[in-house]
């Protein structure tokens, strides 16, 4: 062969590969939607508006109801189909279907709990109208997977299957995910359980201290329950996971005496895990009788938090204690278990497990009087139980006769206090703390949710199940509740901090989040910051630590004789104003300097059990340092070491530590290289080069403490102050003038990773911006908004 021949095929051979890759980007590009045009589509009544704005937010005009709920359907899958069907899988315990074995701890879980079963029997158990708003919901995403313009998505490409048409109950198990998410208790359960066989129960009561009595709480003697062989079996328990941040979050109503409106004020931003995308997507849906704007849940039909022209309404967390641990007795049939009534036979079903690229797995599953077994796990967990006995979940989430979906049907039709507070009859969980404003200057609180009544003790740790004594004998009645309507201070504030007083006659829970936030938030209201939409978007962004204001002093007055290489340091942080901005250096060495604190004053104690416990733990380091000192002498080392020697090694590990990633130069140092906003994508995230691609992160200011969250992993050695849980979603609304209302999602409302609205809200996010999404029509209309209008199919 000829050099010239060479040349020319190799020619040839490039071209082909440049037509391949230039095929395989346009075949990739469909999966972006289109956004405009006449459609003629199956399943809606009348005709049919989306109007998208110039950043991605739709605006849905329909004339029947059904038909907005078949739009909002459609929207959803056009921008988020793939976060919707990782969400179904998820509460499906199907991931292994389409991922492999890495899916297969997740599903075991999942069907363990029977999430979907609970999704399943709730469609069949809803009033019409309810289901009728699920079905044309799911009419709406089937209706875009049949146009069929190309990929649904990018990610399906990937792994090489089409969805499945969607169905009712995908929708409803979302709350369920949500509910195991934001409920945690039974976590803290196991470990106090495993610490029980290394520490005292005092020592276990002061790891989690009681909650200060002088703290704020929303709505105006901690025992340790002891069962000596039964905590010495489940010690035997493997360590936890390192523990994320869990759900927490922002909100306060002001009443009209309170603001230079004349009107209501109710501001929210409720703090979940990042991704890429983030939960939240705007919409606006106008129908005669549903008018709602803020933010859905793609998957979900129904406007979560937001306002409908007549009130607004937001929430937040109230970490009360919805699930128990109980340790079953087996008898001596091992088909059977002990209960106070005599022998009693476990309920038995066997879920497949399909896996991608292995053979299925036959998943046997065994539920309790008191909730499915979990310690059929894994060998770990079955060994902890120990011989004879099984350990089982109660939790409120897995309750039957859930109408959760109702009650935010009905919140999005309300028109008052009334009808909102009969709404959330249907409620079932998390418990959850709702706050409500309306055009009348009425606020409002309640925390609606199932919060069991406990026969015995608090759930502190896991009891027996076999005697009956910790039974719950039922829930809070939903008249007694914690609310409050229109208080005479004119104003209601949560950041997840306690929600009741001393006076309160019902447990709710032990393990409420710092009041930090809270006291924040109402320093800035009392100084009258709050009277104005600017104000209140100020206290949004705002990022003093009240955490390092009460702990700085503490550890720097504590500290004994100090090397001096040390003291410029001491007078960096003395002279500090407790602000978590990016750009300085001090919020990076207080952080690192209280992550080493902690290790150096419980890691003797508690060793591998470590990592389950660590964090910035604030209440339990400022009881250290005013009360029980006695936690600062190293046990494993012969001296007796006081908390100024650990106070000093502490910041001496904390500054080697950044002087080895950042450089001896401490001027040079800044919060913000360590603290970025981290956005990972599910599938790409984790996979070199698409990461860089799919992946979005940012620079933030905030910490764990500030109002502007920005919740760490501190357990993680290689990343431990990455910003990975705060606010995703962040609204003011003005209830004079609903128009003005001011509304901003952390990432943007595509979740294609190609398209420009994938990330297009990430830097507005991050400077404290805001959108506004009016009532009007004519603002849509600019050069950059897209019109698709649906039209009803013609019957063949």
């Amino acid at each position: 062969m000829t050099w010239s021949r060479v040349f020319k095929a190799l020619g040839i051979l490039t071209l082909v590969m440049v037509l391949v890759g230039v095929a395989g980007c346009l075949w990739l590009l469909t999966s972006i939607p289109r956004t405009s045009g006449d459609h003629s589509v199956a399943g809606i009544e009348q005709p049919v508006e989306i109007i998208r704005d110039s950043v991605g937010v739709p605006q849905i005009f329909a004339k029947t109801e059904a038909d907005a709920y078949f739009a909002l359907g459609l929207a959803h899958a056009q921008d988020r189909l793939w976060q919707m069907e990782s969400m179904r899988r998820y509460g499906a315990g199907r991931l292994a279907e389409v991922v492999g074995e890495t899916g297969l701890a997740s599903d075991k879980w999942v069907r363990t709990l029977g999430l979907y079963r609970l999704a399943e029997q709730q469609v069949g158990e809803l009033e019409p109208p309810v289901r009728a708003a699920l079905e044309a919901y799911a009419r709406g995403v089937n209706a875009w997977l049949e146009m069929d313009f190309g990929l649904p998505a990018v990610e399906f490409a990937v792994l090489n299957y089409r969805p499945e048409p969607w169905k009712p109950a995908d929708s409803l198990v979302w709350s369920k995910i949500m509910a195991t998410r934001l409920a945690k208790n039974w976590r803290n359960e196991i470990l106090r359980a495993q610490l029980a066989a290394r520490i005292t129960p005092e020592q276990i009561r002061e790891l989690w201290p009681a909650y200060p009595a002088d703290s704020l709480v929303t709505v105006s003697g901690l025992g340790l329950e002891r069962d000596g062989e039964q905590l010495k079996r489940i010690a035997l328990l493997p360590p936890q996971p390192l523990g994320l941040p869990v759900g927490a979050s922002n909100a306060w109503a002001l009443a009209p005496t309170q603001t230079n409106s004349g009107g209501a004020i109710l501001a929210n931003d409720p703090h979940l895990g990042f991704s890429a995308p983030i939960l939240w997507y705007l919409a606006r849906i106008e129908s005669p009788t549903l008018k709602t704007i803020g933010a859905t849940v793609p998957g979900v039909p129904f406007t979560i938090l937001g306002h409908n022209h007549r009130i607004a309404w937001g929430l937040t967390s109230t970490e009360s204690d919805l699930e128990d641990l109980f340790v079953e007795k087996l008898a001596a049939d091992p088909a059977r278990y002990a209960t106070p009534d005599g022998d009693r036979a476990f309920d038995v079903r066997d879920e497949v497990i399909k896996v991608k690229g292995a053979a299925d797995v036959v998943l046997r599953v065994r539920t309790t009087r008191h909730g499915p077994v979990i310690s059929d796990l894994s060998p770990g967990l079955k060994s902890a139980a120990g011989a004879g006995h099984v350990i089982a979940l109660a939790a409120t989430y897995l309750q039957p006769n859930d109408r959760s979906a109702a009650a935010f049907y009905g919140i999005n039709r309300a028109a008052d206090w009334p009808a909102f507070t009969e709404a959330l009859r249907n409620f079932q969980g998390p418990q959850l703390n709702f706050f409500y404003a309306d055009l009348a200057g009425a606020i409002g609180f309640i925390a609606p949710g199932l919060v069991p009544v406990r026969g015995h003790g608090s759930g502190y740790v896991p009891t027996a199940g076999w005697n009956g004594a910790s039974d719950w004998s039922g829930f809070i009645p939903f008249d007694e509740l914690p609310k409050s309507f229109d208080p005479k201070s004119g104003r209601l504030v949560n950041a997840n901090n306690q929600i009741t007083g001393p006076d309160y006659p019902h447990f709710l829970g032990n393990d409420w989040g710092p009041p930090y936030r809270a006291q924040r938030i109402t320093a800035l209201l009392d100084a009258g910051v709050g009277q104005s939409l600017d104000g209140n978007a100020i206290i949004q962004r705002d990022i003093i630590s009240q955490m390092a204001e009460e702990l700085l002093p503490l550890m720097l007055d504590g500290l004994t004789n100090p090397a001096t290489k040390l003291l410029p340091t001491i007078g960096i942080l003395r002279a500090w104003r407790r602000e978590m901005s990016p750009r300085s250096a001090e919020p990076l060495i207080f952080n690192a300097w209280l992550r080493q604190l902690n290790l150096a004053i419980y890691a003797d104690e508690l060793g591998d059990l470590t990592p389950a416990y660590s964090g910035l733990r604030p209440r339990f380091i400022r009881s250290v340092l005013t009360e029980r000192k006695q936690w600062c002498d190293n046990i494993t080392t012969p001296e007796k070491e006081t908390c100024g020697d650990i106070l000093k090694v502490s910041l001496e590990r904390a500054l080697s530590d950044l002087r080895e990633r950042h450089g001896d130069s401490l001027q040079s140092w800044r919060w913000g290289s360590e603290h970025k906003a981290m956005f990972r994508h599910p599938i790409f995230g984790h996979i070199p080069g698409l990461k860089n691609f799919t992946n979005l992160e940012i620079e933030s200011g905030g910490g764990h403490a500030t109002i502007n969250r920005g919740a760490m992993h501190v357990g993680n050695a290689d990343d431990p102050f990455a910003d990975i849980h705060g606010p995703g979603y962040r609204a003011i609304y003005d209830l004079k003038n609903l128009d003005r209302s001011r509304f901003m999602i952390a990432t943007g409302q595509s979740g294609h990773p190609l398209s420009e609205n994938y990330g297009n809200f990430l830097r507005p996010w991050k400077d404290g911006r805001y959108r506004r999404i009016s009532a009007g029509r004519m603002q849509l209309m600019d050069k950059h908004a897209t019109v698709m209008r649906l039209t009803p199919a013609t019957a063949k």
